[in-house]
């Protein structure tokens, strides 16, 4: 992803920080976790989310979907 123009926490109800969904400035997103690990990309071209490893997972954006708690 290039030219991210923003990096929006997304938080637990308590407040605690789960992740990051970065957007960039075509719309396409990432998301990482609290590490900063990338768990999938938005593909808004394409219209698909991605896992990590490039696998489709869905139409659409799902990138949210995405961080979950353990």
């Amino acid at each position: 992803m290039q030219n991210i123009i923003s990096k929006e926490p997304v938080r637990e109800f308590n407040g605690k920080i789960m992740g990051f969904i970065e957007t960039d400035r075509d719309g396409n997103q990432q998301v990482r976790d609290f590490y900063g690990r990338i768990l999938g990309t938005y593909d808004k071209k394409l219209n698909v989310t991605r896992d990590f490893y490039g696998r489709i997972l869905t139409r659409g954006n799902t990138v949210l979907g995405l961080l979950s708690t353990k």
